[in-house]
């Protein structure tokens, strides 16, 4: 049986969420011992932890997370180690490392920081370039370990997700892909008619 990785952080309460938006709220409303049986619920955002972006986030007549055809959540994973870019930018391998169809990658390293304010004020971002060349290649998935790929007026979303290309943000665990010479990335959300959801992201190696 082929080994799974783990990319997604834990789904908690009054975990960290991106400012501004809803607190995350997860309550036992019913307990195995006095009522017998569980019966947990949870208030949430949609872009809190681990985490797609669908068009319709930053694009009025974009699609929803239900409406995206399920082969964009799995495919052929590119690693890109980005480690200490800022802006992370267009390098020539990249022109024969990344291919159509590919779920790519960005290991900023940046998780560490999960937990911390640094996390979603401190992060790297992507320059347009690098999102430009991505549409051009049309990779089906852009990952990161990172809140976000850019700031306000947030062109880098829009450039990909104009583009049909959606985001996975808030990864983690990322270094355990690094000697990994062949792997699929599998992150399906729910069917949800939505601008995002979040997902169980992992990465599961290739024979």
């Amino acid at each position: 049986m082929s080994r799974i990785y783990d990319l997604s952080h834990p789904y908690q309460h009054q975990m960290p969420v991106y400012p501004g938006d809803d607190p995350v709220v997860l309550r036992e409303k019913r307990s195995a011992a006095k009522d017998g049986y569980t019966l947990y619920a949870l208030q949430t955002g949609l872009h809190a932890g681990t985490h797609l972006d669908a068009p319709l986030h930053f694009l009025a007549e974009g699609r929803m997370i239900a409406d995206l055809p399920l082969d964009l959540f799995a495919g052929r994973g590119r690693l890109l180690d980005v480690r200490g870019e800022d802006p992370i930018r267009y390098r020539a391998e990249y022109g024969s490392l990344v291919g159509e169809d590919d779920v790519v990658l960005l290991w900023t390293g940046h998780s560490a920081a999960w937990g911390t304010a640094a996390y979603f004020q401190q992060h790297p971002t992507v320059h347009e370039e690098l999102a430009r060349f991505f549409v051009q290649r049309r990779i089906k998935l852009l990952g990161m370990d990172l809140p976000s790929p850019d700031g306000p007026p947030f062109l880098v979303h829009k450039t990909l997700l104009g583009a049909g290309i959606p985001l996975l943000e808030n990864l983690t665990n990322l270094e355990q892909l690094e000697q990994l010479s062949s792997f699929e990335v599998i992150a399906f959300p729910l069917k949800i008619c939505a601008e995002g959801c979040p997902v169980r992201a992992v990465a599961r190696v290739l024979a």
